[in-house]
């Protein structure tokens, strides 16, 4: 049986460079959705909206790289650091939407992600990035009932299955 035969996931993993590029894509799209909801639409990311950006990026970047490269070492070592950086971009999308679902009783706006990096060491400004803020419980916009923060997680999960499809895939045919 060959791999067209198959179909489904098998086919997403038969052609792993060309898949990589469609994650990257798929992040610049979602990216480029976030800079036209900020700039356009006048809305103003929070902490958490800032590290799931940086996330994107990440994976954007790993699994360009991992496009580009034809050793399918790299290429499967590329794509298992974007499952990690997907990973960690789930995880703060998901503490977001907990937040937003759940907001603290009191409500006081942080500072900005930059303004903690410059004023406090790494290790103190980590746990404050994804302690949150007021503006991370705000719910600014919704499509079919969900936040930017909910449907950033389910794509991160999306990316990280589609990573992990990849990885599966690459490690069977070796």
């Amino acid at each position: 049986m060959n791999v067209a035969e198959r179909g489904g996931w098998a086919t997403l993993a038969a052609r792993p460079r060309v898949v990589a590029a469609g994650v990257a894509l798929w992040c610049l799209g979602l990216l480029g959705f976030g800079l036209y909801l900020q700039h356009v639409v006048g809305l103003e990311p929070c902490q958490m909206c800032i590290v799931q950006r940086y996330a994107l990026v990440g994976v954007a970047l790993l699994t360009a790289l991992a496009a580009a490269l034809p050793r399918r070492g790299a290429r499967l070592g590329l794509i298992a650091a974007a499952l990690v950086v997907a990973g960690l971009g789930a995880f703060v999308a998901a503490r977001q939407s907990w937040l937003q679902w759940f907001p603290p009783e009191i409500q006081a706006c942080g500072r900005d992600f930059y303004g903690m990096i410059e004023a406090f060491p790494l290790k103190r400004a980590i746990p404050m990035i994804f302690r949150g803020s007021g503006d991370c419980t705000a719910i600014d916009w919704t499509w079919l009932g969900l936040t930017i923060a909910n449907w950033s997680f389910l794509n991160f999960v999306a990316m990280a299955a589609v990573c992990l499809t990849l990885l599966v895939g690459g490690a069977r045919r070796r």
